[in-house]
């Protein structure tokens, strides 16, 4: 006969299977949901900073070789058109997209693909003085990761949108405070719109941080050991 003691309750299929669902939902770390949000984070705000940068949304207002440009990609299809570094195809391919959207808001019309260059201002770009790069390399130089960061941070995040970003308002700040290079007609003062802290919050939050590699690749502290007697034999001699 069998012990009350030792005996074992009875259990349906149903019953079981709650009682395991229930035990791997407490047992979920937090960790692992926390990871996919900031995951999702990081994508989104890839999107969003390569939308504010192919669609033209005005950053800035800086001096450029093809006149006043409020856009990295702006500056950079100017310098690009000068220096013949891409086919021509490739620069308007750059600039459709945002001349698209700003022909659609203004007059509800799209624009030419053939009048593209004179909408910017692009068609004599070339013969203009190299000065004005040279005076604001940063700007230049900033604009270029902009814009190559927004189309690389779709397929791999990293830090090249972030780097650009903080390059064009270092050059901004430059010649807006410091007056460097120095600018006397009030028509071509530097003026940065409130979209570009949009576009350096997103260009932070688009750098992938993974904490676990960097912990991993962190040096393991040295922990000192005590001295086995070596005081005590030096006190007693």
């Amino acid at each position: 006969m069998e012990d009350p003691k030792y005996r074992f309750p009875h259990y349906s299929s149903l019953s079981l299977f709650r009682i395991v669902a229930q035990s791997a939902m407490t047992n979920t770390p937090p960790t692992a949901q926390g990871k996919g949000k900031w995951a999702n984070l990081s994508k989104n705000a890839c999107r969003i900073f390569f939308l504010l940068i192919i669609l033209q949304v005005p950053l800035f207002r800086v001096q450029c070789r093809s006149g006043m440009c409020t856009t990295p990609v702006q500056v950079t299809s100017s310098q690009l058109i000068s220096s013949e570094v891409f086919p021509l195809p490739v620069v308007k391919g750059l600039l459709y997209p945002g001349a698209l959207v700003n022909g659609l808001i203004n007059n509800m019309s799209l624009p030419s693909w053939d009048n593209l260059l004179n909408i910017y201002n692009l068609t004599n770009v070339k013969e203009t003085s190299v000065e004005t790069d040279v005076q604001r390399l940063e700007v230049l130089s900033g604009s270029y990761f902009c814009v190559a960061g927004s189309l690389v941070g779709l397929l791999k995040r990293g830090r090249m949108s972030m780097f650009g970003t903080l390059l064009v308002i270092w050059g901004l700040l430059k010649e807006g405070i410091l007056g460097k290079p120095e600018n006397t007609d009030p028509t071509k003062a530097v003026y940065v719109y409130p979209t570009m802290l949009l576009a350096l919050v997103t260009a932070f939050l688009s750098v992938k941080y993974d904490v676990k590699k960097v912990a991993r690749s962190a040096p393991a502290q040295p922990v000192g050991k005590p001295l086995k007697g070596g005081f005590t034999k030096s006190k007693l001699k």
